[in-house]
């Protein structure tokens, strides 16, 4: 799969932008505030019908506009496929591929597969359980429908019962019949989430283990992922009885999958308390490069990769590692940014590398080729 073209109208700060790309590696060069990684989220917005960095659709409009407009062309399987995604102020968003509306924007997810490596994304090794939870459930809701259904049902029911708690807690009277009938649809959506993480995880810890191991050189160091779970021990709808009294009195919902973690271990010590930079880092990257080989084995088709500053992130070592596997073809399209126009064209070139290259300078776009 490869994009070839992307328009976007009123997007962040892009007014207008027509651009086409090549089918391996295209840059995008500019100063800070320049816009580049605003492309790469109008990107990732085709393949989720959601910004990667600002879940307010009306905050990605550009300044005192009344809505935006993202088109992207793509080869598929060898054929032509056309997204648009858009949004007016006071109407619902709109999403269309090949011109037929998309009524159920989950049915979309997976569809057109991208990994974006970010800057901020170091934040699943330093901050809590949630940002992790949110990795493993895009990546597997990319490859299980059910699985993103049964996400969308949980998260609706346990909004329910917190509700009912709160209703329960002012009114000082239970409807035990009532809350049981909540604890069977979350219990029936939530056992799911969890065999399913259950399983996915020992899938993906051995190719990710592979790719750490790539990226440091030093196969010494025994990297891990632990899933915690409370319905590792006991049945979901008796942890919900069992818990209810202390619910009734936080007013909330405290046990279930909601709360999940996925612990990440260096030498079997917590990895955002020992771990270097550079191993962080390592580990941050070995993830998102599991996640583009499952993607890729699992849909028959590589997945775009979007690199945001990856070279202003990784030491030298790790840059020739991951140019390597450009090298050896493990990658389809990429998309890079980066605020040095001469480092990222050095580094490619030093990697015989071709590319195609965006400078982008006061709003417009220059196109140059870098060639070895």
């Amino acid at each position: 799969m490869f994009l070839q073209k992307l328009r976007l109208y009123n997007f962040k700060n892009h007014a207008e932008v027509n651009l086409n790309f090549e089918e391996k590696i295209n840059c995008f060069l500019g100063k800070n505030g320049s816009g580049k990684t605003n492309l790469l989220d109008a990107i990732y917005y085709l393949s989720f019908t959601k910004s990667a960095f600002n879940p307010y659709d009306q905050q990605n409009v550009r300044l005192d506009q009344t809505g935006f407009l993202i088109k992207g062309t793509f080869e598929i399987r060898h054929k032509q496929r056309e997204v648009i995604c858009s949004i007016r102020q006071g109407e619902k968003k709109n999403v269309l591929e090949e011109d037929q509306a998309i009524s159920k924007f989950s049915d979309h997810v997976g569809n057109y597969p991208v990994v974006l490596i970010a800057p901020q994304d170091i934040e699943l090794i330093w901050d809590g359980s949630e940002l992790r939870r949110k990795f493993f459930d895009s990546l597997i809701s990319q490859l299980d429908r059910i699985y993103l259904d049964s996400l969308i049902q949980y998260n609706h029911h346990l909004k329910q019962r917190n509700s009912l708690l709160r209703t329960f807690s002012e009114r000082g009277k239970v409807d035990v019949d009532l809350i049981a009938s909540y604890d069977s649809k979350l219990a029936l959506a939530g056992n799911y989430i969890y065999k399913t993480r259950v399983a996915f995880i020992e899938k993906f810890k051995p190719i990710f283990n592979k790719h750490y191991d790539f990226l440091v050189c030093e196969p010494s160091e025994k990297v891990d992922i632990t899933y915690r779970s409370d319905l590792s021990e006991v049945d979901f709808e008796l942890l919900l009885k069992k818990n209810f009294q202390r619910d009734l009195l936080l007013q909330r919902t405290t046990s279930g999958v909601h709360r999940d973690d996925f612990l990440f271990t260096l030498n079997g010590l917590e990895l955002k308390r020992v771990g270097s930079q550079g191993q962080q880092k390592s580990f941050l990257i070995g993830l998102k490069l599991a996640e583009f080989q499952i993607l890729a084995s699992e849909k028959q088709v590589k997945p775009l990769l979007l690199l945001d500053d990856i070279f202003d992130k990784l030491d030298d070592l790790r840059i020739q590692q991951l140019l390597k596997l450009v090298n050896q073809g493990l990658f389809g399209q990429l998309f890079i940014t980066d605020a040095r126009q001469g480092r990222s064209q050095q580094i490619l070139t030093d990697a015989g590398l071709q590319a195609q290259l965006f400078i982008i300078e006061s709003g417009t776009f220059r196109q140059e080729w870098l060639k070895t």
